[in-house]
């Protein structure tokens, strides 16, 4: 297949190079420094079960990115603006669009930003990845999960594909019947580690040691699932449960994208994670008290 990725960093570079080692027509928008060294030494992938390096087109000029039958957007939230209309260029041509970002209206944003929504697929990942120095890119999860499913629900052929071509790559990959369902599960884990450790300004393990540590925890999951479910996605009984688990088993050390964006001084993803809970919540008419301080305090 033919695959454009939208965002060569931590996501999107490294999704792309394993497509692009699976044997897929791989092109990567990249800048700077980080294109400079993907032309001159390939893209080098540093990964807990070993590395490798692959050799793909890059450019910095959108206008001279081929068609393709995906294009991946893997940038930041806050970037979405900016990347939509090549996305809608590339659909026209006949690309479907993958975007692979935190929070739960991506899909609903990129329509909104005139791609067509019929060339849409909802998608989510489970990835901790990051460029470390330019055209270096570094796993650090033991998961690599990619889940793509219809904006409206049910099984397609385009999304059984492409979730086959990620399986193929190496990806624990999986179309989906419900993607909102997938989408709110994530959040619901994100939202709340991000609000956590961002108020905290520390690591996971820092708040989990205090005394109202997991309380902090359950509340923040809580929120979002009850949000969720006043929208009207079906969230499974015992998500709570399940988010909670997950939150209570990361590494110690681990210390979330968004707290990293924090410290750096620059954007965050705020306004895509408690900023979203809070938001909808209004809209829906469910109390999101803790997420609304986050929301408040960290802005």
């Amino acid at each position: 297949m033919r695959f454009v990725v939208l965002g060569a960093g931590g996501v999107g570079g490294y999704y792309g190079a394993l497509l692009a080692r699976a044997g897929h027509e791989v092109t990567f928008l990249a800048r700077g420094a980080h294109l400079d060294a993907i032309r001159e030494h390939g893209l080098r992938v540093r990964a807990p079960d070993g590395g490798f390096v692959v050799r793909a087109p890059a450019t910095d000029d959108a206008d001279a990115l081929p068609a393709a039958d995906v294009a991946l957007v893997a940038v930041k939230s806050y970037s979405l603006p900016g990347i939509a209309p090549v996305a809608a260029r590339l659909a026209v041509g006949g690309a479907t669009i993958v975007p692979l970002l935190n929070g739960v209206d991506a899909a609903e944003r990129l329509a909104s930003l005139g791609v067509p929504r019929g060339a849409i697929l909802g998608g989510v990942t489970y990835l901790s990845a990051a460029r470390v120095e330019p055209g270096v890119i570094e796993r650090r999860s033991p998961f690599q999960r990619v889940l793509v499913g219809e904006l409206g629900g049910g099984a397609s052929e385009r999304a059984e594909r492409i979730a086959g071509a990620l399986r193929d790559a190496g990806v624990d990959a999986q179309a989906v019947a419900d993607i909102d369902v997938e989408l709110w599960r994530k959040l619901a884990s994100l939202a709340s580690l991000a609000a956590a450790c961002g108020l905290a300004r520390a690591p996971i393990g820092v708040v989990r040691e205090r005394p109202l540590g997991r309380l902090l925890l359950e509340r923040l999951v809580g929120e979002v699932a009850a949000v969720a479910r006043a929208s009207g996605v079906g969230l499974p009984a015992g998500e709570e449960v399940r988010a909670l688990e997950w939150l209570l088993t990361l590494p110690a050390e681990l210390r979330p994208s968004y707290l990293l964006d924090l410290e750096a001084g620059g954007a965050t993803e705020l306004d895509i994670l408690s900023g979203a809970v809070s938001r909808i919540g209004r809209e829906v008419g469910v109390a999101t008290p803790v997420h609304d301080t986050a929301t408040a305090a960290l802005r």
